[in-house]
């Protein structure tokens, strides 16, 4: 079995002085425990932090909030997704002097986590704060895919310049992040141990624990690279119902067509079977969906990032009068779906998914280069 970060011997000997914790529910030790858990054994545990969903998962994607005591600790909790802000301040900063940050990531650039991981590095190297990260591995594998997101377009969805799909751990990411950035924290990586980076997470031995309510199975997260992209469109991505991510479609569609065209395309480690859904939230809730749900059946083989352009690219071609992208909601006018993509290309009509699709594949061959010396296992 791998043993992550969280499970070396020496733990204690990297975390000096008074600490803080940065963590979610997915921080979890090789016998099942918490981080919070473990880390009071082993260190001088002040305080916790808590990035987008919580530090028990209990927060709806995108909601805000402020500081709590953690009732199952007794710990204090200082929101990192606070209104108006997603830094540390200068006055929690000083309750602690070594920030630790143990989360497992499901290996997307959208995914937020690695988004607050970067501004800790920042924060840190501000506050002269030292940052340890009990590493863990990417999911996802060693895989790239995807469009590599433009200089300029960074957003909290989008905040370093990586594909979709990036391959790499958290502590991994940091390493890249701190050296290219030239930020200067002072960087401390606890190394997985007995891991295999061609292996992805069937093979680890390992429990799914949801790192967000919305992000229930490992074929969710296998997906998502691809199928997040609906989130900055009038198409539901299956939030509100069983199967977020997977069960996909909106209320002018038809499911049989679009299930059949979709299926022409014979895309590799997919099955695709027409759906019928109510959202109970988010997009179309209470209102009668049709669409299609994807079922992962190779997940070596999937290529989430093509499998979410070839769709966007199909229900639009398919019904030119009902799809459309969601609004801008930012002063700078870019919509939600240009901050995902990392570009504006899907902006622009008539955009072609072969033509994206074949520039990520170049970008991620030289993606793959530019990570290769930041890479902890081979």
């Amino acid at each position: 079995m791998i043993r992550f970060g969280i499970d070396s011997v020496e733990l204690s000997a990297h975390i000096p002085g008074r600490a803080a914790l940065v963590t979610a529910p997915s921080g979890r030790s090789a016998d099942n425990r918490s981080s919070i858990d473990v880390l009071k054994e082993v260190c001088d545990l002040r305080l916790l932090l808590a990035p987008e969903h919580g530090v028990r998962g209990d927060k709806a994607a995108g909601e805000v909030f402020s500081d709590s005591v953690d009732a199952p600790s007794g710990l204090r909790v200082k929101s990192l997704y606070r209104p108006g802000s997603k830094h540390l301040t200068r006055e929690t900063a000083s309750e602690f002097d070594t920030l630790v940050y143990d989360i497992q990531d499901v290996g997307c650039r959208y995914y937020t986590f690695i988004s607050t991981l970067k501004n800790l590095l920042f924060d840190c190297a501000e506050y002269g704060k030292r940052l340890v990260v009990l590493d863990r591995p990417d999911p996802l594998g060693r895989a790239a895919e995807g469009v590599v997101l433009e200089a300029g377009m960074e957003s909290f969805v989008g905040c370093h310049t990586i594909p979709p799909r990036y391959g790499m751990t958290c502590g991994e990411f940091a390493r890249m992040v701190n050296a290219e950035e030239h930020i200067g924290c002072a960087l401390d990586i606890v190394r997985c141990e007995g891991y295999d980076p061609r292996v992805s997470f069937p093979g680890w031995g390992r429990p799914w624990v949801m790192p967000s309510l919305a992000m229930p199975r490992y074929e969710t997260a296998l997906l998502y690279p691809g199928t997040c992209l609906l989130e900055g469109t009038n198409l539901s991505e299956g939030r509100g119902t069983a199967d977020p991510f997977a069960l996909l479609g909106a209320p002018f569609i038809d499911a049989e067509a679009l299930c059949h065209e979709l299926d022409a395309l014979a895309l590799p480690g997919l099955a695709v079977t027409p759906a019928y859904f109510t959202p109970t939230a988010s997009k179309h809730a209470g209102t009668l969906c049709g669409g299609v749900h994807l079922h992962v059946m190779d997940a070596a083989a999937l290529r989430p990032t093509e499998l979410g352009l070839r769709l966007l690219a199909l229900v639009r071609d398919m019904y030119p009068n009902d799809f459309a992208l969601l609004p801008p909601v930012r002063a700078d006018g870019r919509p939600f779906i240009s901050l995902l993509a990392g570009h504006r290309e899907l902006e622009r009509p008539g955009w072609d998914a072969e033509t994206l699709i074949a520039r990520a594949r170049r970008e991620c061959a030289a993606f793959a280069e530019r990570r290769r010396p930041y890479l902890l296992y081979e």
